[in-house]
């Protein structure tokens, strides 16, 4: 489940007016805070809260909008204030107690933690490892609204606090990001220490994604997780549909290769955005990658050319 949506249904086959194209390349290109505003729209599509925070800081899903057939004592759920002075709401899940692992989990842009904890225990329990869920700035309880540079801030903060609230050490915490969730993760994995890193359906750059023949990284390009990737140092898994209609498969495939430290991707056949994890050999290559290869040193891991 990732709800994923990068633009509006029915628009991506519509022929542009080449005026207004052309339009739109000078704004991209000599507006800088017009690029911004393109990339919220395309990249950030908050649902309306599954969830409410009480006081004390506890999470209580809302009827009809997630479901959670557990006891509610196993949602454990925090709020955070992140270097941009926004609050964000996160929740740990533990299907499995005595994991070694715990995936910070980036979700996609149509979803929020209350909608993804049912998937979360889940997957958790299927894998041996915990979960720790946060909502992106403006995304379900949490506060400010979303933005590139507030996914990096997001992302930092949830790392802290499962650190040192949940005393989870960073050599036991795999970063999983799912569509735009990659962009974070990619970001984090470049400038700390991490066990390891799982790209779903990851995306090239904004500029890819809006633009398909875009060969280069502008300098007004958001979520150039393209650039950022061969910084990258701990064993990393690159997973993605060869049907992606969203965001096309040659994304996947070129962030695999500039990654020095990817190990053998997984390329489901026939899978679209939204419907990777239904494949059996989702769940096959993912339990093989964290059973074996997340917990190699990263000196074991073959640099890629």
């Amino acid at each position: 489940m990732s709800g994923d949506i990068i633009a509006p249904e029915g628009e991506a086959n519509v022929s542009p007016n080449p005026l207004l194209f052309c339009r739109y390349l000078c704004c991209l290109f000599c507006c800088p805070p017009f690029p911004s505003s393109i990339v919220s729209k395309l990249a950030f599509m908050p649902p309306e809260s599954s969830y409410t925070i009480s006081e004390n800081n506890r999470l209580h899903l809302l009827e009809g909008r997630a479901e959670w057939p557990h006891d509610p004592e196993y949602l454990a759920s925090n709020v955070e204030i992140t270097r941009r002075r926004n609050k964000i709401s996160c929740v740990y899940l533990c299907p499995v107690p005595n994991a070694y692992f715990t995936l910070l989990f980036s979700h996609g842009n149509a979803v929020d933690i209350g909608q993804m904890t049912s998937f979360y225990w889940g997957l958790g329990q299927r894998l041996g490892c915990n979960v720790f869920g946060y909502d992106y700035s403006g995304y379900g309880c949490s506060s400010g609204r979303p933005s590139e540079k507030n996914l990096y801030a997001d992302i930092t903060a949830a790392f802290e606090t499962l650190k040192t609230k949940f005393g989870v050490p960073a050599d036991r915490v795999i970063l999983y990001g799912q569509s735009i969730g990659t962009v974070p993760s990619v970001d984090l994995a470049s400038r700390e220490e991490v066990a390891a890193l799982i790209l779903h359906s990851p995306l090239m750059s904004g500029m890819r994604v809006a633009f398909p023949g875009t060969q280069r990284t502008w300098c007004c390009d958001a979520f150039p997780s393209i650039e950022k990737v061969p910084r990258v140092k701990c064993p990393t898994l690159v997973i993605h549909g060869t049907d992606d209609e969203v965001i096309d498969f040659s994304h996947g495939v070129s962030i695999y290769e500039r990654c020095p430290a990817s190990v053998e991707p997984l390329w489901v056949s026939g899978a679209g955005h939204n419907d990777v994890e239904l494949h059996a050999a989702y769940l096959e290559r993912l339990r093989n990658f964290i059973d074996s290869e997340a917990r190699r040193s990263k000196d074991d891991v073959g640099v890629r050319v």
